[in-house]
């Protein structure tokens, strides 16, 4: 039996095509899916180069592209708030009401479990590519990365000369270690 609507969270650094199958096979469970899109307030780092709404038109068009309807889901903007035991609080300040989580995380998975929710780990996609740290170092090595992300976020990385982007924090972070 399904659940009304569950809770998804991650940073998608870039979003990939990992985070589009967890969605997927998410919304098998659910009606609606809540998606967070975390530490939303950071950008321009080389752990996390995409502003939040970079990172939301990411997975709103490559959730269009897999012709998942868009009253499926809701994606909230998250921003990390530093204190644990009243985050989970602030999501649900932040969301609309849900009853399930999805995550991998396990400080996630246990702030959740000590507020009542129902706490699922979802399947992980070829965890060794797919994954923002993979995509972001094959970003700055010159390597081949868009077999790993929708075409959605491939396009949009572009868009925003987003590798470039990547290429000139990296020079910035490492003349500050000089």
């Amino acid at each position: 039996m399904k659940s009304n609507r569950g809770f998804v969270i991650g940073r998608m650094q870039p979003v990939h095509k990992g985070h589009i199958e967890v969605i997927k096979k998410t919304l098998e469970e659910v009606e609606e899916i809540v998606i967070g899109i975390g530490s939303a307030q950071l950008s321009h780092t080389l752990k996390n180069p995409f502003t939040a709404g970079e990172r939301i038109m990411m997975i709103t068009k490559a959730l269009a592209d897999n012709e998942i309807d868009a009253d499926k889901y809701y994606i909230i903007p998250m921003e990390d708030i530093q204190m644990n035991a009243i985050w989970v609080a602030h999501v649900k300040m932040m969301t609309p009401p849900f009853l399930k989580v999805f995550s991998g995380n396990y400080l996630v998975q246990e702030l959740f479990k000590e507020e009542g929710f129902e706490v699922t780990t979802p399947p992980l996609f070829n965890r060794e590519e797919l994954s923002g740290t993979e995509i972001r170092n094959r970003i700055l090595n010159n390597e081949d990365w868009s077999n790993l992300v929708p075409k959605a976020t491939f396009n949009i990385i572009n868009e925003i000369n987003g590798a470039e982007r990547l290429k000139n924090l990296s020079k910035k972070e490492l003349s500050e270690l000089k």
